[in-house]
């Protein structure tokens, strides 16, 4: 495939990087400390529209092809994550999935300004008892003729009280199981919706994650997202897409802790000489920008196939697995590049770290990673080597 940046994906890039380093490095610190919500910083993403990157501009969005996307991703997330997963649902999860099934009439009413950031969108998968195993869900979603009637808790809801628009899987025939379950577009302005405390994480502590609650909630049929039934397969399909972008951010939470280290590295001294000439601190240095490229590839092609209309669902999984486990890796070695230095919150590196660890976790853990990419081996729908006489070994 090929990986050379179009002159547009390049200035993407750099409007990113120039809004990462102008607009966001002020005060990532402090908002991260105090878990303060990036208000402006997210209206501006809105206004260069890094929040409907994907979407068709007859929506409001830019038209903008995966890689683009993730690019941006790359660059913002390098300085902060918090604002980065902001941009990742609404792009990934909630602006795509409702561009890809949602009806005409749903598109023009909610897409148009989830796509310039009027209203920031939520993604609702997630219960007390359905994490991992997405399709235990709890929300029971009543069809009353002209209307379901919501009642449930959704948990770790990313935008969950910033969200006007949510969407939502409930469960509306438990005979059916997975295949009961509905998709359905939730406003926040609801009568019954109310919005639990905000979480106190250890990273990306400026994003508003919330447990969100309906209580007879009335949703009209029209705001059903695709046929009955429909809502378990939206969501998987969706959370795909949402791997590529989850990735993206792992990869830039590497590349920035990996960009940190290299600068301290070529200007602290230690034994008369830059400690980037001590060969303990080279290798890790190359190691780290070795299986940072090694991530890079993976989450490029992710987004490429996703571009060609290709399945790209493992490839997804692979992107989001070795990413985030990279973004682990690279943030410990970065502190420990810094010494005593990288403990402490004015170099940046320890929230890097601190980021770092919710990628393995959210939007699919790296064990479900595994499940899904081990599924496709035993299909054999992966490479597989050959001997000799072109049998598979």
């Amino acid at each position: 495939m090929d990986f050379i940046l179009t002159e547009d994906q390049k200035a993407v890039k750099e409007a990113a990087r120039d809004f990462a380093q102008n607009e966001l490095l002020p005060g990532v610190i402090d908002r991260d400390r105090d878990m303060v919500y990036p208000t402006e910083q997210v209206r501006m993403m809105g206004e260069m529209g890094f929040l409907g990157m994907m979407v068709s501009p007859k929506y409001g969005g830019g038209g903008m092809d995966t890689l683009s996307y993730v690019l941006a991703m790359e660059e913002i997330s390098k300085i902060d994550a918090s604002c980065s997963v902001i941009m990742s649902v609404n792009n990934s999860l909630v602006c795509w999935g409702l561009e890809k099934f949602g009806t005409e009439e749903q598109k023009q009413k909610y897409l148009t300004k989830l796509s310039t950031g009027e209203q920031i969108g939520a993604f609702c998968l997630s219960e007390p008892e359905a994490g991992s195993d997405a399709t235990s869900q709890r929300t029971i979603a009543e069809d009353m003729g002209g209307h379901y009637l919501v009642n449930g808790t959704k948990n770790w809801i990313t935008n969950g009280n910033k969200a006007a628009i949510h969407l939502v899987m409930a469960q509306s025939n438990k005979e059916l199981k997975h295949k009961g379950i509905n998709a359905l577009i939730v406003e926040k302005a609801f009568s019954g919706v109310s919005i639990g405390a905000k979480e106190d994480k250890l990273g990306i502590r400026a994003s508003d994650t919330h447990s969100i609650m309906y209580s007879d909630v009335q949703v009209p049929k029209e705001n059903r997202i695709g046929d009955d039934g429909f809502g378990f397969k939206f969501a998987m399909t969706t959370l795909n897409g949402g791997r590529i972008g989850i990735a993206a951010q792992a990869l830039g939470i590497a590349a920035g802790a990996y960009e940190l280290a290299l600068k301290y590295a070529q200007e602290r001294t230690s034994f008369g000489k830059p400690i980037m000439n001590h060969q303990a601190i080279a290798f890790k240095l190359a190691d780290m920008a070795t299986e940072i490229e090694a991530a890079r590839l993976l989450v490029y092609r992710a987004a490429r196939m996703k571009d060609l209309g290709m399945d790209f669902s493992t490839a997804a999984a692979m992107a989001k697995l070795f990413a985030s486990e990279t973004a682990m890796k690279t943030t410990i070695e970065a502190v420990q590049v810094h010494g005593g230095y990288g403990y402490v919150k004015e170099y940046h590196v320890e929230r890097l770290m601190r980021d770092a660890k919710i990628t393995q976790i959210y939007e699919g853990t790296s064990e479900i990673q595994r499940l899904v990419i081990s599924r496709a081996i035993l299909k054999g729908e992966l490479y597989q080597p050959m001997m000799s006489n072109g049998q598979k070994v």
